[in-house]
């Protein structure tokens, strides 16, 4: 490992040198790539320049001890090397971690789908819990919340939503919230005071470009209709909302609450190629489903990763077993705990399959 960190750390200084020649700073394309690669490896060249400073010290202090010393002196010199010896340990464990493979989506803005399943009006409601949820999460991170679609019920929930989250490391954050979200309450449509279990689907895929997901104009269709409101009442009569089918693949986005029918039409397209991109993700890791199934699941819909009881304020998260006692704060967006906790379960089995 020390090895690929000083290369890293070669690497880094070398994107230092290009970031003040002259024909870099005037090339607009590549001062963006190079500070981009430079920025993704500020945090591992800043944690082993400390590393190595703190190995010359424990050296040093080593060095120091083997002399003679008074008693005084001694003591000193020990509880330093202790000292020395437990931030080096701290050191080695963090740039373990940052060494592992890097998810090339995790810088990315996402696209989030959440759509209310088994339950009717309630599991509509739930998905409408679930978006304000993501959306004050975001807030808390300071990301961009902008809607691409929504399809309301009558009584202000969402039968679909579709939205991006804009900032950077989103992907990072939401990219193990795709799943089956299961709520335990008593529904407002509910006259008996039962108990309900109701579901809604969450899908998070990161943002694609062009040039990440490309899609030629001959292999789409693009149909145009009036926008819709809740039960479906038209709400303009000019054919704003934009359909657009991919061919080749059959998968479709759909999108009208933009201001204007090209508005739409690129709305459509963003969703159409996180589509795209998902479908074939998912197509990837079923090929290795049967080798290893991750703990924190394989972001497959239909699989239950999540419930949220009302009567006991409780949120379960049944990938790795972790039971919180505050429901209000999590669905008011407190979600730094379960992401946390998502993110160390998916690294602790990366470093699983490093050793093996």
């Amino acid at each position: 490992m020390l090895d690929r960190l000083q290369a890293l750390a070669d690497r880094y200084e070398k994107l230092s040198e290009l970031l003040c020649d002259p024909d870099v700073t005037s090339d607009t394309k590549k001062l963006r790539e190079y500070s981009k690669e430079q920025s993704d490896l500020q945090n591992a060249y800043d944690a082993y320049v400390e590393y190595k400073d703190v190995l010359e010290q424990f050296d040093s202090a080593k060095a120091m001890q083997a002399e003679k010393l008074d008693d005084e002196m001694r003591d000193l010199v020990k509880m330093e090397i202790e000292e020395l010896s437990g931030r080096r340990d701290e050191l080695e464990e963090r740039l373990t971690v940052l060494m592992l493979p890097k998810d090339p989506n995790d810088d990315k803005n996402v696209i989030v789908e959440i759509r209310g399943a088994a339950g009717g009006d309630e599991a509509a409601l739930f998905a409408g819990d679930l978006y304000r949820m993501y959306s004050k999460f975001a807030d808390a991170q300071g990301w961009k919340t902008e809607v691409l679609e929504a399809n309301v019920n009558d009584l202000g929930g969402f039968k679909e939503i579709i939205f991006m989250i804009n900032g950077k490391g989103a992907y990072s954050k939401m990219k193990f919230e795709s799943g089956a979200h299961r709520v335990q309450r008593i529904p407002v449509t509910e006259s008996g005071g039962r108990i309900h279990t109701s579901t809604s689907t969450v899908g998070v895929m990161p943002e694609m470009e062009e040039i990440d997901i490309e899609i030629k104009d001959n292999d789409i269709r693009v149909d145009t209709f009036c926008s819709s409101g809740a039960g479906g009442q038209s709400v303009n009569t000019t054919k704003s909302a934009v359909r657009v089918l991919h061919v080749p693949t059959g998968i479709m986005a759909t999108c009208q609450d933009g201001k204007s029918q090209n508005d739409n039409k690129a709305k459509a397209l963003q969703v159409l190629r996180a589509r795209i991109y998902d479908v074939k993700r998912q197509e990837e890791e079923a090929k290795y489903a049967g080798e290893r199934k991750s703990k924190v699941g394989t972001g497959d819909r239909s699989e239950r990763i999540r419930t949220y009881n009302f009567p006991q304020s409780r949120v379960t998260d049944h990938r790795i077993g972790l039971t919180l006692h505050k429901l209000d704060m999590v669905l008011n967006g407190d979600l730094g705990e379960i992401v946390n906790a998502l993110t160390m379960t998916a690294q602790a089995e990366l470093l699983e399959k490093g050793e093996q």
